[in-house]
C-alpha cells in the first residue's frame, strides 16, 4: 500500500572548523534533506550565515573551456587520487591540459579558417579561366574601373539594352543560372555603370589579395594550397584528438573531485555559524535515522539531535512517497498534480487501480492490450521510462478486458469458440450489441469512485481535524448522505420504485442540504472557534445558496462525466469495425489495412484514452480529498550533470 514517509527533524552542531567534512558526511549518507538553518535559529550578534566566494569557481570554469574547445564530456568517475590534492595543485593541472588544448585547436582553426578561404577563392577564380591576363595586375588598374562578378541569365541578355553606354562586359564563363565575367568602365562613369548592374542583379566577386597572375596558374596555386593546409588541418585534428585522448580520464577525475567540493561548498550558506559552532538542520527518513546517526561516528565533535517532525512546526516536512512495486510508476501523475501535505494521504495506489480500471475498461483489445504492454516494456526496460511502466500494467489491464469483450486486434469473433467450449454463454461481452449497459456500467463505476473519493476525503478531514470539510461540506458525511440518497432514488425511479416518501426526503435530502448551507459556522461551533459574518447576513444567504446549488449541478455533471468511460468502450469498437470493413471491401490489401489499421487506433486511442482517464483523476477523484502542497523530499548529494561544463 501506499504511504508517506514519516520524518525526523535533525539538528546538528559542532565546531565550525568541522563544517566542510560534516557536509561531505550528510552527501555520503544520501538521505539528509537540508534546510536553511536560519529559518530555525534566532539571529544574534555572533552569528551568521557564510556567504564565502566559491574557491572552485575558477577550476571548473577552465573545464568549461576545455569542453567548449573540444566538445569533450566529462563524467564521474573514482578520484581517489585526488583526496589530498590542493586546489592549487589541481588548478595547475587543468590549466595546463587547456593550454595545450588550446594551441593544438588554435593550429587545427588556423588551418581549417585558410583552406576555407582556399576552397572559397577557387570556387571564384575557375570561373574566370578565360582571362589570359594578370589578375592582380588587372584589379591594380588605375585608368578604369574593373569589376569581377556574375549576372543572372536573364540578365546578361539585357545587356544589349545598353549598348550606346561606355562599359564593356566580357563573359568568361556560364552555368544554369549565371553568366560569370568581367566589366570595365571609364572613371568618370564608374558610378552610372554601377547603378546599371545594380539593377540588374549584379553580384561583385571579390578576389581574395593572395590570388594573383594568369587564371589558369592562380587556380593551379590555390589547389596547391588547399592540398597542403588540409594535411595540416588533418594533422592538427590527429594531434589534438590524441592529446584529448590522453587526458581524459585526468579531467574526468579532476572535474569529479572539484564537482564534489564545488556543491558542498555551496551548502555552506545553509548553515548558521555562532561564534566557533555551526549549526545545520533537516530531515532523514525515520527508517534510516539510525543509519544516519552512525554515519557521524568518526566526527565525534559533532552532535545530532532528532526528534519527531510531528513534534516541530517551525519548517514543514517534505515528503517523500512510500509505493508497492505495483503502483509506484503512477507516482508521476501524483507528482505532475502535485505531493500531498504531510498529514494528508499518498493517493498513488488509489490512482493506480482507477486508472488501470478505467483505461482497461476503455481501450479494451486483447492484441492492441498486448503491442502496448510489450512496448511499455521496452521502453521501461531499454530507455529507464516510467512512463514505460505504466504503459505495461495498462497493456495488461487493456488485455484482460479484451479478453471479456471478445476482441483481438478488433476482430470479435476469435475467442467465441474458446468461451463455447468453456460453457460460458454470457461472453465474450459485445459492447456495440449492449450499449445501455455500457452507458450505465460506466456511470456505476463513477458513482463508485466518487463514493470512495468522498469517504478518502473524510477520514483524511479527521485526520487534519478539520470537521468543516470532514463532516459538513459537500466532500463531507452531510455530501456524502445527500448524493448516496439521490443516487438511490434516481436509480429506485427507474426501477418503478419510489422511495421519495415519508421521511426519506427530509432526512436523507433536505437535512444534509441545510447542513451544508450553514457549514462554516457549524465548522467552527464544532471546532470550538467564534464565527463572524464578514460581509453581513444577506451576502451569507446569497452566497451559500449559490454555492449549494452549484454543489447540486456538480455531483450531476461529476457523475455524468464518466460516461466519457462507456463512450470510449463504443468508439474503440466502431474505430476497429470502420478497419475490419475496409478489410472486406479491400481483400487484396487487407493484411496491410488490418496493421495500419491496427497502429493508428493503437496510437489515437491509446493517447485519448490515457489523456481522458488522466482528466477524471484530476478533476474527480483528486479535487475531492486533496490539497497537492506538499514539497519533494531531496536528500543533498553532488549533482553530476547539471553544471554547464557537462552540457
Amino acid at each position: 500500500m501506499s504511504s508517506i514517509e514519516r520524518m525526523e527533524y535533525v539538528n546538528i552542531s559542532g565546531p565550525a572548523g568541522l563544517l566542510d567534512r560534516t557536509l561531505r558526511v550528510i552527501s555520503d549518507s544520501g538521505s539528509f534533506h537540508i534546510e536553511p538553518a536560519s529559518k530555525v535559529i534566532a539571529p544574534s550578534e555572533d552569528s551568521y550565515v557564510p556567504h564565502d566566494d566559491d574557491p572552485y569557481a575558477p577550476a571548473l570554469a577552465v573545464l568549461a573551456d576545455i569542453s567548449s574547445m573540444c566538445g569533450i564530456k566529462y563524467s564521474e568517475v573514482p578520484c581517489d587520487s585526488l583526496k589530498n590534492a590542493s586546489l592549487q595543485r589541481m588548478f595547475k593541472t587543468v590549466n595546463s591540459i587547456k593550454s595545450r588544448i588550446a594551441k593544438k585547436s588554435n593550429d587545427m582553426q588556423y588551418a581549417s579558417d585558410r583552406l576555407n578561404e582556399n576552397e572559397q577563392a577557387l570556387t571564384q577564380v575557375e570561373h574566370l579561366m578565360g582571362l589570359d591576363v594578370d589578375i592582380r595586375s588587372l584589379m591594380s588598374c588605375t585608368s578604369f574601373r574593373v569589376s569581377f562578378g556574375k549576372l543572372p541569365k536573364d540578365s546578361y541578355e539585357k545587356l544589349s539594352y545598353y549598348e550606346d553606354k561606355p562599359f564593356v562586359f566580357i563573359l568568361l564563363s556560364d552555368d544554369d543560372e549565371y553568366c560569370w565575367g568581367v566589366y570595365f568602365s571609364p572613371l568618370s562613369s564608374a558610378k552610372e555603370t554601377e547603378r546599371i548592374f545594380e539593377s540588374l542583379y549584379y553580384e561583385r566577386v571579390e578576389i581574395p589579395g593572395f590570388v594573383h597572375g594568369k587564371a589558369e596558374d592562380a587556380v593551379k596555386n590555390i589547389r596547391e594550397h588547399i592540398e597542403k593546409y588540409t594535411k595540416r588541418r588533418d594533422d592538427a585534428q590527429k594531434a589534438l584528438d590524441e592529446l584529448i585522448k590522453e587526458n581524459k580520464s585526468v579531467l574526468c577525475e579532476h572535474y569529479t573531485r572539484l564537482t564534489e567540493l564545488h556543491e558542498l561548498f555551496a551548502l555552506r550558506s545553509k548553515a548558521v555559524i555562532t561564534g566557533d559552532r555551526f549549526d545545520l538542520v533537516g530531515f532523514v527518513p525515520k527508517r534510516s535515522a539510525e543509519d544516519f546517526r552512525k554515519a557521524f561516528g568518526e566526527l565525534p565533535e559533532v552532535g545530532v539531535m532528532m526528534k519527531p517532525s510531528d513534534k516541530f512546526d517551525a519548517i514543514s516536512p517534505p515528503i517523500k512517497l512510500r509505493n508497492s512495486k505495483l503502483a509506484e510508476p503512477f507516482g508521476m501523475f501524483v507528482e505532475m498534480y502535485g505531493l500531498p501535505s504531510y498529514d494528508g494521504i499518498n493517493p498513488t495506489t488509489l490512482v493506480a487501480l482507477t486508472y488501470t480500471l478505467l483505461f482497461g475498461i476503455m481501450f479494451g483489445d486483447l492484441g492492441q492490450g498486448i503491442c502496448v504492454c510489450l512496448l511499455g516494456l521496452f521502453l521501461w526496460k531499454k530507455k529507464n521510462m516510467r512512463l514505460g511502466a505504466v504503459m505495461t500494467r495498462l497493456g495488461v489491464s487493456s488485455a484482460i478486458f479484451g479478453t471479456l469483450f471478445g476482441s483481438v486486434f478488433g476482430t470479435e469473433e476469435l475467442l467465441v469458440p474458446v468461451y463455447r467450449s468453456m460453457g460460458i454463454d454470457f461472453l465474450p461481452f459485445r459492447s456495440m450489441e449492449n450499449i445501455n449497459t455500457v452507458l450505465y456500467g460506466a456511470i456505476g463505476i463513477g458513482v463508485a469512485i466518487i463514493i470512495i473519493s468522498m469517504l478518502v476525503n473524510i477520514v483524511v478531514k479527521f485526520r487534519q481535524k478539520d470537521f468543516e470539510s470532514s463532516v459538513f461540506s459537500n466532500n463531507g458525511i452531510c455530501g456524502l448522505v445527500f448524493f448516496c440518497a439521490l443516487i438511490f432514488g434516481v436509480v429506485s425511479a427507474f426501477m418503478g420504485k419510489n422511495v421519495m416518501k415519508g421521511l426519506y426526503v427530509p432526512l436523507l435530502i433536505i437535512l444534509p442540504l441545510i447542513l451544508m448551507f450553514f457549514r462554516e459556522p457549524l465548522g467552527c461551533a464544532v471546532a470550538g472557534k467564534k464565527f463572524r459574518f464578514e460581509n453581513g447576513v444577506g451576502d451569507f444567504i446569497a452566497s451559500n445558496f449559490f454555492e449549494c446549488f452549484e454543489f447540486f449541478l456538480g455531483y450531476a455533471t461529476n457523475t455524468l462525466s464518466f460516461v466519457r468511460v462507456g463512450g470510449f468502450v463504443l468508439s474503440h469498437a466502431g474505430m476497429m469495425a470502420v478497419v475490419i470493413s475496409l478489410t472486406e471491401i479491400y481483400p487484396h490489401a487487407s493484411p496491410v489495412i488490418m496493421v495500419l489499421g491496427n497502429i493508428f487506433v493503437m496510437c489515437l486511442e491509446g493517447l485519448l484514452s490515457g489523456i481522458q482517464v488522466l482528466r477524471l483523476e484530476f478533476y474527480e477523484i483528486f479535487s475531492r480529498f486533496y490539497d497537492g502542497s506538499g514539497r519533494p523530499f531531496v536528500p543533498v548529494k553532488v549533482n553530476f550533470g547539471e553544471h554547464p561544463e557537462n552540457t
